[in-house]
């Protein structure tokens, strides 16, 4: 398989003959796109962040305190990306994140299944939200060979939680992502301000209104009656209340690997780990759910301590390839973006996504190369300094 980094010699190629990227090349130019193609509601949501955003720029700022030491004739000439997980070889370490309005980040208002073709012409594997514009068996269709996560926001009604996670076993989803950091919605001034919230609309709520036991819950068909189906929502979704002792629950109803989201305490993660939970997803949600707190990457080491052989999955602050091998340096199996790929549907539909998702992988793999590291396991906590 040729290194990611050559992708670049199609660009300086077609260079020769006048033509340049009809998309963004940098995470900086990709985001004034995105501002300008998105509605107004559909931006503050996916570019905002909770209280004044500080927690949302120290995750971006803060991988700039970690440089990676260059290292010379270490024979990567050659690089080798895969990555292994609950027994499943990876082409490489890069999936999407859940983005619960992706469904509605293209004008179509079907991103869920355009961001799911993006991975079968990738091979990224995509986690796809509880929230879709459509519902999850459709989306499963689309990644083809690809795998794909489904990510549970567990609603306040275990039978539906039950089902939920049935069909996307049924479905095809090869592991369970249980978002923990969503049990109460957080403070975002920049939703406040314009008094947006999509789901509240009816926008992205298809796997509610196609699940049956949701159904039978209201009285008339969602249908016939969305005010009432999304009232219905807002009280199952808002109103959660889980502990460590649900844990045993959560895995009875499931044989696919199964990882908490949001972890960002060792003390949390070996507490999920001896609960038999598979896997640790460290996130602090981008910063969009709490202001104040510690940069995602922060916690990261010592999360991949506490989780012994678990792997443990990374997002929050990544846009650039610097970003993933600093994470997978640190111990992270596998790293995820969410704004990125977003702005990239919003920009350019599936081409975009493709387009940011081959950018993130070539300078991953650029990064690699100039800096000595062939391989994702030659990258080590030894190969990064403190920049001072």
């Amino acid at each position: 398989m040729a290194n990611h980094g050559e992708w670049q010699f199609g660009i300086y190629f077609n260079g020769l003959v006048g033509q340049k990227p009809s998309l963004p090349m940098s995470y900086d130019a990709l985001e004034r796109a995105a501002e300008a193609a998105m509605s107004e509601e559909v931006w503050s949501y996916v570019a905002g962040g909770a209280g004044n955003e500080h927690t949302q720029r120290a995750n971006v700022t803060a991988f700039e305190r970690w440089g990676l030491m260059p290292r010379m004739l270490a024979g990567a000439a050659q690089r080798k990306l895969g990555v292994e997980i609950f027994g499943q070889q990876l082409p490489t370490p890069l999936m999407m994140a859940p983005v619960g309005v992706i469904g509605i980040c293209e004008p179509e208002g079907h991103g869920d299944l355009t961001t799911a073709r993006a991975a079968a012409a990738t091979g990224v594997p995509m986690i796809a939200s509880t929230l879709m514009q459509d519902p999850l068996e459709d989306v499963a269709a689309a990644l083809g060979d690809t795998p794909g996560w489904f990510q549970l926001y567990p609603p306040n009604d275990r039978e539906l939680t039950e089902s939920l996670v049935r069909r996307a076993e049924a479905a095809g989803y090869q592991a369970i992502v249980i978002t923990l950091d969503t049990l109460a919605l957080g403070w975002r001034p920049r939703d406040l301000r314009i008094a947006s919230f999509p789901q509240l609309t009816g926008l992205c709520l298809a796997n509610y209104t196609s699940d049956p036991v949701f159904r039978s819950r209201l009285d008339a068909p969602p249908e016939e009656d969305p005010q009432a189906a999304t009232g219905l929502w807002a009280r199952i979704f808002g109103n959660q209340s889980l502990s460590w002792d649900d844990l045993a629950w959560f895995r009875s109803l499931t044989t696919l690997p199964i990882l908490l989201k949001g972890i960002c305490s060792p003390d949390d993660a070996r507490r999920a780990v001896d609960a038999g939970m598979d896997g640790i997803y460290c996130s602090n949600h981008g910063g969009r759910q709490a202001n104040g707190g510690l940069p995602a990457i922060d916690c990261l080491a010592d999360v991949v301590d506490a989780a012994g052989d678990a792997p443990v999955i990374f997002d929050s602050g990544v846009r650039g390839g610097p970003d993933i091998v600093k994470a997978l340096a640190m111990g992270a199996r596998a790293v995820a973006v969410g704004r990125p790929y977003a702005y990239g549907l919003a920009v350019g539909g599936q081409e975009g996504i493709e387009h940011v998702l081959r950018s993130l992988l070539a300078e991953t793999d650029l990064t690699m190369a100039v800096d000595g590291y062939p391989t994702i396991a030659s990258l080590t906590r030894d190969a990064l300094r403190p920049v001072r």
